[in-house]
């Protein structure tokens, strides 16, 4: 599968097998965030591997829009770092970009799981306390994600989008 493919075919699954992710796989998948770029290739993320069902019970609490994490066979938690760079956010929103495509391309399905609120900080600081106080996360770092991961139940059929005009535009937006 090469990265457009992947790109086309991903989807948010969040209903799978119980069938554990050999950890070759996985670590792939670790690779894949490992390996993004930073501004000024800086080190302003972090990734933290869950692999136990009791932290992937817990981290399902979050919200009430992650029950699919108690499915789930692991997930990867991304934070970033504001002290170490401006842009931190988008540091970490690559990494799970890139950790999500990897996944597609290994046959595991993922699920985004925002923590970091950019809207309520408020709600941003009781999401990020639950997943910090559950995981020894310093004060420093900025919870960004959780991404659950397992392989599919079903098969997805491909995601309808908006036509491509109504989303790309050339030179001036109009």
């Amino acid at each position: 599968m090469d990265v457009f493919q992947a790109i086309q075919e991903r989807r948010e699954i969040t209903e799978y097998a119980n069938r554990p992710i050999p950890n070759e796989v996985l670590e792939k998948v670790v690779d894949a965030g490992y390996y993004a770029p930073s501004g000024n290739n800086l080190p302003s993320k972090s990734l933290i591997v869950i692999r136990n069902r009791s932290p992937l019970d817990s981290l399902a609490a979050t919200t009430p829009y992650m029950k699919w994490l108690r499915e789930a066979q692991a997930a990867i938690v991304v934070t970033g770092k504001p002290q170490i760079s401006k842009y931190w956010l988008q540091d970490a929103s690559i990494a799970c970009g890139f950790i999500w495509l990897e996944a597609v391309e290994v046959g595991l399905g993922t699920a985004f799981g925002s923590v970091y609120h950019a809207e309520d900080e408020k709600e941003s600081f009781v999401r990020e306390n639950h997943v910090r106080q559950l995981l020894n996360i310093p004060e420093k770092h900025r919870v960004v994600a959780i991404l659950g991961m397992g392989y599919p139940l079903e098969t997805l059929k491909p995601k309808k989008h908006l036509a491509r005009e109504e989303i790309v535009y050339y030179d001036t937006f109009s």
